[in-house]
């Protein structure tokens, strides 16, 4: 439902972005030739945010006696969304407040530091307001919650980041997605397992527009609001279930880590070049294996199958000893350095 209603979505938004001139011109940091629509949020907005307002309102009407309408399998779970009501309520908000101004800053450039402030706002509200934080195996007063919040921050900031090649950063939040639904649905938890479904839905349907050659982009306002639900969701999935070892905890990790290491090498690139972190340029993985001699399709498909390589050693993580889960580790580390290998610039000057 949520494939079909994006590809019905994001064809109208598109048409709508270009007649009223919503479009991403070319510019130096950018690798497409002509205008592209702007607007794909808009769909991931709708598919992903409006049914958290749904399920907020029938958790408050549940408490007053209805709705009964619903049948005996959904009532069943009613109880334990109306726990969840100001945790529901408060993610929708945030997620509001991000994608408004994503889209703003889509118009009109905003700069890093507001960006920046509203991203540390929300990640504040909802890991002290809303309780979304990691709590596994971590006593020390405070540390869950700067953890949580740094992962909040930075993960919405990595698909951010990823937002740079037609299909990237969707493909890549829907790969990662998949895995992350299959704890969760092993783990028996229906309502992450519903809102990361409806997620992948909604970026496969997008997907169809944005792959190479995209007619439509996600802009801010789809990547950091993608970036918060990707976040949120391995947050709230529950890995450890009292059987196996600890590091199980760990898999959202090793699912993440293509994005994460995209993420930490530019940032850390800007850095030494004396650049603010959050100002775009062509130096991400995908730009490099470009300069390589690839084509944006193949380096976009690379980039996803190496995402696919660490999310299947992620997969089984909870199905090992130590022994495989240090095969695991060592596995992902091994694929992270092949990207570092792959993106190491050619010197064209030596002879062979």
């Amino acid at each position: 439902m949520a494939l079909v209603a994006s590809l019905l979505l994001t064809g109208l938004v598109r048409k709508w972005a270009i007649k009223i001139g919503f479009t991403d011109k070319p510019g130096t940091a950018k690798i497409h030739k002509k205008p592209i629509a702007y607007g794909g949020g808009i769909g991931l907005y709708i598919i992903g945010v409006l049914p958290l307002l749904v399920a907020g309102v029938v958790s408050v009407m549940w408490g007053k006696g209805g709705p009964t309408w619903l049948g005996e399998t959904v009532n069943s779970h009613l109880p334990g969304l109306a726990n969840r009501t100001r945790e529901i309520f408060l993610l929708f908000g945030c997620a509001t407040a991000l994608f408004v101004m994503g889209l703003i800053d889509d118009v009109k450039r905003l700069g890093a530091m507001p960006k920046l402030a509203v991203q540390v706002g929300v990640a504040i509200a909802l890991v002290c307001f809303g309780g979304m934080k990691f709590d596994f195996f971590i006593t020390v007063p405070g540390i869950a919650e700067v953890l949580s919040i740094l992962w909040i921050i930075v993960i919405m900031n990595a698909f951010n980041f990823l937002d740079n090649m037609d299909g990237l950063s969707a493909g890549i939040a829907a790969i990662s997605g998949c895995i992350i639904l299959g704890a969760a649905w092993a783990a028996g938890q229906v309502f992450i397992s519903i809102f990361l479904a409806l997620l992948v839905g909604a970026l496969i349907g997008f997907l169809f527009y944005n792959f190479n050659p995209a007619s439509i982009f996600m802009g801010d306002a789809g990547s950091l609001l993608v970036g918060l639900f990707m976040s949120i969701a391995t947050i709230r999935t529950t890995y450890y279930q009292g059987q196996g070892a600890w590091f199980v905890t760990l898999m959202p990790l090793i699912a993440l880590a293509v994005p994460l290491y995209d993420f930490i090498v530019v940032v850390i690139l800007r850095l030494m070049q004396g650049k603010s972190p959050f100002v775009g340029d062509t130096q991400h993985f995908s730009h490099r294996l470009v300069k390589r001699g690839m084509t944006q399709k193949q380096s976009v498909l690379t980039i996803w199958l190496a995402t696919a390589c660490t999310g299947l050693g992620a997969t089984v993580l909870h199905m090992v000893n130590t022994t495989g889960m240090i095969l695991i580790f060592i596995q992902t580390i091994m694929i992270l350095l092949i990207i570092a290998i792959l993106e190491r610039p050619v010197d064209t000057t030596k002879e062979k």
